[in-house]
């Protein structure tokens, strides 16, 4: 990748198989013309990457064993004569209807015995050897075929991975094995399980029932973490098929949707070259600062604090930068959510991705479908071909990422506060969720509601986040002086090791942040006998053995003496009812029998601080907890509408990203002298920065 001419890569994935023109046949006068058209109008836009071919088996192998590979050929040379890298896909997670129909045994069991139709994608059980041989047949004669073009920078395998939990018998066998070879024999099984709990004891491995009636947390935690690790295996496996091909210099990737069931997003990025995701979010109003209350009716992201935590997130998978494989090009989603952005919007969201680590920005995707499902996910030219207001915003940006891409040469993101994930404990909060929804019913995706909180308070004081996985931990010492600010909320389900890790930390000066369900579980998601939090309590000086869920906010006050700033704040879903043993309090509940327990204590810990947070804090305990925690910067915004984060290149230099989220015209008093990289100005120290609304300046610090 950094033998390509651009730092930062823009591009589209493009289906030039599925345009109209080309229905026809690939060799027609109109099919040729399209491709002229399409290449050039990329060209003019600046793309110097298109991705192709993930998605269209069939049109790789019409039948069994027939293939058409010379298709791609005229994408791949018009696209070297525009200078557009190509980024080629594997095909092996939208199967032909030829190889489900020969081949029934290889669909993916939801339950025992219920299949999963045909007719979407990702219906396969990607563990059958009759489905691995005739993907290895495809992969290998796709890569043999194209690895070799100088087009072709990269290879991504497979697409959004981990869809499906698979119930087939196979599987079911093979979670047998695996669970034989990790407890040995039965009796075990049955003490660490804890089965005597409703005569669920094991006489024999014959006796392990099926995961579809199963109650029990401890056989469901087995199961998610087996299914991730069949996922990262089989994502692996084509990527170490791909490198027999691949070139020093092309990277091998697949491109994540998180929070998919079925993938461990950093097991699985571990055996890419590079991390890729996919993140989507609502448009328009849902961009605004401050932010209007969230709408849960849409499965993409809602707000500007989730952007950037979806981009923390993909840096978080390996530490490093990322690329985005795909991104909202006009409204994305059904065809009932038609939310294309605002004027501004997509270089504001572009340039928020490469302020946290994106090396690439590729849309999904060039031309909107005429047909199929997702003809309203609207692509950078609309129905009519077109260019329209979409094309000329990117190309826009395209020209911004032309122009700026070499000053940003090797970004690391700054990072104030680092934010523990654990999959660990998101599938444990899964199976016995701590949180209800707000209508009632359980909330299955609790750990990311309680880390999101924190997540979503260190943003609202201005800090930047670095998600940090519980596998990616080092020396404590070390840790401190990379993260000062530490979070672990919502680690339930974590071994004596993490817990004592965590000690260390904050004796070793680290300021460490614990939130609600952290230190109640063990690895095998078994409550623990010592009082919570566990193997913590004495470090943070409090303890509790009772807990609560709040159907309703409950208000928080400052205690006498806090340091913490808020005029009204509030605990939701959630309350610890925290002893102090030790530590003060820093907030406090306003309820008559709440009132007996802190909301908000901390205590010095060694050379470091425990601050234990016994609440899901709402927006402003949040921030004012956050604002507490991280010593304030010259930077950081005082304008509701504006955000303000950072990086240092390679060479040393500090770049700053500063964003309106709004329709309001506004002005930023500048700490330090500097350059606006995409409109050549200079600016002095104390100078006022313009911003128009939805508007975003990247600027390079020159004292």
């Amino acid at each position: 990748m950094s033998d390509w001419p651009q730092p930062i890569l823009f591009g589209a994935a493009y289906y030039y198989e599925y345009q109209p023109d080309v229905l026809g046949g690939f060799e027609t006068e109109s099919a040729k013309q399209r491709l002229e058209e399409d290449l050039d109008l990329m060209a003019e836009a600046g793309f110097s990457v298109i991705r192709v071919g993930e998605s269209v088996w069939s049109t790789w192998e019409p039948e069994n064993g027939r293939f058409d590979l010379d298709w791609l050929q005229p994408v791949l040379d018009g696209a070297l004569e525009h200078g557009i890298g190509v980024v080629l896909g594997t095909p092996t997670y939208a199967v032909p209807p030829w190889l489900a129909r020969q081949y029934p045994e290889i669909a993916g069991d939801r339950r025992t015995g219920e299949r999963i139709p045909w007719g979407g994608r990702q219906e396969v059980d990607y563990t059958h050897p009759g489905f691995r041989f005739h993907a290895e047949r495809v992969i290998r004669k796709i890569l043999a075929r194209y690895a070799d073009h100088p087009a072709v920078i990269g290879f991504q395998v497979d697409n959004e991975p981990g869809l499906h939990l698979f119930s087939n018998e196979g599987v079911f066998q093979r979670f047998t094995d695996y669970l034989r070879h990790q407890y040995g024999d039965v009796e075990t099984l049955n003490r660490e399980w804890g089965l005597v709990y409703w005569s669920h004891k094991l006489s024999t491995w014959a006796d392990l029932w099926r995961p579809d009636g199963n109650a029990q947390p401890q056989y469901e935690q087995a199961w998610r973490r087996f299914q991730a690790e069949l996922t990262t295996e089989f994502i692996g496996w084509q990527a170490d098929i791909t490198r027999e091909y691949a070139h020093e210099d092309q990277f091998v990737t697949t491109c994540i949707s998180y929070g998919r069931p079925g993938i461990d997003e950093r097991a699985v990025a571990e055996r890419m070259s590079v991390t890729a995701g996919n993140p989507y979010y609502r448009m328009q109003d849902s961009l605004a600062l401050p932010q209007a209350p969230a709408d849960d009716r849409h499965w993409s992201q809602e707000g500007v604090w989730a952007l950037y935590r979806s981009a923390d997130a993909m840096y978080g998978a390996r530490q490093e930068p990322f690329l985005v494989t795909e991104t909202n090009a006009q409204a994305i989603g059904e065809s009932f959510h038609n939310m294309p952005a605002y004027d501004g919007q997509w270089r504001q969201a572009a340039w928020a991705l490469v302020s946290r680590g994106a090396r690439m920005i590729e849309y999904w995707h060039w031309h909107t479908l005429h047909f199929g499902t997702e003809t309203y996910w609207g692509g950078i030219l609309p129905h009519s071909q077109r260019p329209g207001r979409t094309y000329r915003e990117l190309a826009r940006l395209g020209a911004e990422l032309r122009k700026a891409g070499a000053d940003l040469d090797g970004l690391v993101p700054d990072v104030d506060v680092a934010v523990l994930h654990s999959k660990e404990s998101e599938w444990a909060l899964a199976a016995q969720p701590a949180l209800a929804k707000p209508g009632g019913g359980a909330d299955r995706d609790s750990f990311h509601t309680i880390a999101g909180a924190f997540y979503k308070g260190a943003f609202d004081a201005g800090l930047q986040t670095r998600v940090v996985h519980t596998e990616q931990l080092g020396e404590p010492g070390e840790a401190v002086a990379q993260f000062p600010v530490l979070v672990a909320a919502g680690i339930y389900a974590a071994d004596d090791g993490l817990l004592d890790w965590l000690d260390r930390y904050a004796a070793a000066g680290g300021h460490l942040v614990l939130g609600p369900r952290t230190g109640y579980a063990d690895e095998e998601a078994r409550a623990r006998l010592e009082v919570k939090p566990a193997r913590l309590h004495e470090a943070a000086g409090v303890w509790y053995d009772e807990f609560a869920n709040l159907p309703a906010p409950v208000p928080v006050r400052a205690a006498d003496g806090s340091p913490l700033r808020f005029d009204a704040a509030a605990g939701v879903q959630w309350a610890d009812g925290l002893i102090l043993e030790g530590a003060e309090a820093l907030a406090e509940y306003e309820h008559p029998h709440y009132g007996r327990f802190p909301a908000v204590t901390t205590k010095a810990h060694g050379q470091g601080r425990v601050t234990c947070v016994g609440t899901v804090p709402d927006a402003a305990l949040g921030a004012a907890l956050f604002a507490w925690l991280a010593p304030a910067s010259a930077w950081r915004p005082e304008h509701a509408s504006v955000t303000a984060t950072s990086g240092v290149t390679a060479a040393g230099e500090t770049i700053r990203f500063v964003h309106n989220w709004s329709w309001d015209e506004t002005e930023v008093a500048l700490p330090a002298a500097a350059v606006d990289l995409l409109g050549e100005v200079e600016y002095a120290a104390g100078a006022s920065l313009p911003l128009g609304p939805w508007d975003v300046k990247v600027l390079r610090e020159t004292r």
